[in-house]
């Protein structure tokens, strides 16, 4: 079908950043806009930007976001006649883009055909191998018996990539180093791909140890053209998802760029394909490259294409879904400069990247860059969705320029209240293998000592202690007394987790010495407002960006957040502190997809108890000490909040007859706790 396809209002099926960046570009060119939301999004910022919004349903993604005929009613009730999906949630699902046509939407995307062929895994690899695209090995059969899946493993050889068919975003995958563990890693990918895409169908692949991971951007129309726009480099993951995007790659030459963008548009236009799309490949050492996957939508780093091209991807998708051809050809494209891009997440790095959620309180944007993202002060961050927040791109004239500028722009930012990963970021940008142009897949796990433990300057918790003192006037009477005391005050505090003894003495009009940590700073107040100050620090002066709530005070200094608590008086319980009580806490907000035990069953230490799903990911609590469960207060699609005690186990430490045993028995009754 060759003909022009015009439509004039677009409903976008997503959330958040992506929804404003679709509603962007749509604006320019003249379309009228609907947003969809759940209940968890009514304040959203993508709600407003749009020029009507329909509520489709609870927060849980499958009563909303998943909902394909709550969608179809929102189009119908406003009378839109396009459908853009976004990325992530329906939008490489070939039955959505399917009931899309059948209820006369335009999908803003490739065909459903075009999407089945390429969004199983098992048959996207035969449809390349008989293409002749160079594949990784290993099996992508029908038999998906575990003692089958495991003879194939080590026919293939360890290490083993365990792959969802219907994956992507890292959900479903593990990496199994040798046969041992194949057998519960296999479980875990299966029950996470079946919770996440409703299938728990996997492939298993023969793992290249520390590749480039590299993916090629292209376009098709529907007149048999089909172009790329060069790769991106996303080699910088956790957790098998990316953290890190930049466009050239440094590991690619204009031969090598040649030679992986034929392939790729070969690949297209095998199977008749239309609008974006990216070729995934693995980059080994020798520079061989392997097919690993193709998602069939927009991706979430196509700012750093646009950046080096000039080029608008939302406006490209729009105009080839009426119709028209490209508006360049492959000798058309060139490339200017390079750009990086990071992916702010809302999580805690040091417990695991633990996704996080809550009110953002305080947000402020670097200058210079462009910053997507659908925040602002208060805004709410759900647990029910995507950990990733906002992204940060940063174009210049060469590699070294925009990383200088993206550095910069990380250390300006300002997100309080949650937290993030943004001091994470900086450290790898910082990171001599980054800045040389040479990390693969391994490098985090290469050097997380060097990027995952936080270093607290204490200059930054000499002015926590002070600031804190600075905001007790919010407090009651009684705390703020206390800042009239022109004795040393001795703060016991929480940074960032850490715990440290400080001690404050005022010695003069706004002056004032913090010792802790064996080091001793001197403080000056120069100004101060709800939000900020400046502080001379050791001579220097600096502002801190600042915000407090009910139960912590949150501040920027020096490029970093930190969260600050006075336990001076208290400590309460963090969320995910498993003590030696034998109480499992739940580590964030979730839903319990999986309670692994029962009330009375012997289990060891570090056993799989229950398992959290929280921001599209699985977390598995296990016990903290050997012994007996006698409670279990959740069942699965419960909805917890963290801190929550979930699973008590009756230490293997404590006498069965001793007065604590009775007393914690006594007080564990199988009933949900609040």
């Amino acid at each position: 079908m060759n003909k022009a396809t015009p439509f004039y209002k677009i409903l976008i099926a997503n959330r958040g950043e992506i929804a404003l960046r679709v509603i962007r570009s749509a604006h320019a060119l003249g379309y009228r806009t609907v947003a969809v939301y759940s209940t968890a999004d009514a304040q959203a910022a993508h709600v407003f930007a749009a020029h009507e919004a329909v509520c489709i349903g609870e927060p849980l993604p499958a009563q909303s976001y998943l909902n394909t005929a709550a969608i179809l009613e929102a189009a119908r009730l406003t009378g839109a006649d396009a459908v853009h999906p976004g990325y992530g949630f329906l939008a490489e699902n070939e039955d959505f883009a399917q009931a899309c046509r059948d209820a006369g939407l335009v999908f803003i995307g490739p065909s459903p055909q075009a999407i089945r062929a390429m969004g199983d895994k098992a048959g996207a690899k035969r449809l390349m191998i008989a293409a002749g695209v160079p594949c990784i090995p290993g099996y992508q059969g029908e038999d998906q018996s575990a003692q089958h899946l495991a003879a194939q493993a080590n026919e293939i050889g360890y290490p083993v990539m365990i792959k969802a068919t219907a994956g992507g975003g890292g959900r479903g995958m593990r990496l199994v180093r040798q046969a041992a563990e194949f057998a519960d890693l296999l479980r875990s990918a299966q029950s996470e791909a079946l919770n996440a895409f409703g299938d728990a169908t996997v492939i298993l692949e023969r793992a290249i140890e520390e590749p480039r991971h590299i993916e090629i951007q292209i376009f098709a129309d529907r007149h048999g053209h089909a172009i790329h726009l060069g790769e991106r480099d996303c080699s910088v993951q956790r957790r098998h998802q990316k953290v890190i995007e930049e466009a050239p790659s440094p590991a690619v030459d204009a031969v090598l760029r040649e030679r992986m963008g034929a392939t790729a548009v070969a690949a297209v236009k095998a199977i008749d394909y239309e609008g974006a799309g990216t070729l995934e490949f693995l980059l080994d050492r020798e520079g061989h490259f392997y097919f690993m996957e193709m998602n069939t939508r927009l991706q979430v780093e196509h700012p750093v294409t646009e950046a080096i091209t000039g080029l608008d991807l939302v406006a490209w998708q729009l105009r080839v879904a009426a119709g028209e051809p490209l508006p360049l050809t492959q000798a058309d494209i060139c490339y200017a400069g390079h750009a990086i891009e990071v992916r702010l997440c809302a999580e805690d790095v040091p417990a695991g990247f633990m996704p996080q959620s809550g009110t953002l309180l305080q947000w402020q944007v670097p200058a210079g860059v462009r910053v997507e993202h659908a925040l602002s002060d208060g805004a709410i961050i759900p647990p029910y969705y995507d950990s990733m927040v906002a992204k940060i791109i940063a174009h210049g004239s060469n590699r070294e320029n925009a990383l200088r500028q993206l550095q910069s722009a990380l250390h300006d930012l300002v997100a309080l209240g949650v937290k993030t990963n943004q001091s994470f970021l900086q450290r790898s940008l910082a990171h001599p293998v980054f800045v040389a142009g040479q990390a693969t897949t391994a490098f985090i796990a290469q050097n997380e000592e060097d990027l995952l433990h936080e270093s607290t300057d204490t200059q930054a918790l000499a002015v926590a202690a002070w600031l804190l003192l600075q905001s007790a006037a919010v407090q009651p009477q009684r705390e703020a007394s206390r800042l009239a005391h022109a004795l040393p005050l001795g703060l016991q505090l929480s940074v960032n987790g850490q715990s440290l003894k400080a001690t404050v003495t005022q010695t003069g009009p706004q002056q004032f010495t913090v010792h802790l940590a064996e080091q001793t700073h001197a403080l000056v107040s120069v100004a101060q407002t709800e939000k900020s100050a400046r502080v001379i620090v050791d001579q220097v002066m600096q502002q801190v960006q600042w915000v407090r709530d009910v139960h912590s005070l949150s501040m920027h200094f020096a490029g970093h957040p930190y969260q600050v608590q006075d336990l001076t008086r208290a400590v309460g319980a963090k969320p995910g502190e498993q003590g030696g009580d034998g109480r499992v806490r739940a580590s964030m907000n979730g839903r319990v997809v999986a309670v692994l035990v029962v009330v009375g069953e012997r289990v060891q230490a570090q056993q799989a108890l229950i398992t959290l799903e929280a921001m599209k990911m699985e977390h598995v609590h296990a016990a903290p000490v050997a012994g007996t469960v006698i409670a279990v207060h959740v069942t699965t699609g419960d909805q917890v909040p963290a801190s929550r005690v979930v699973v008590e186990i009756l230490s293997d430490e404590i006498p069965a007859n001793s007065l604590m045993a009775n007393a914690l028995a006594a007080n564990s009754a199988p009933t949900k706790e609040a």
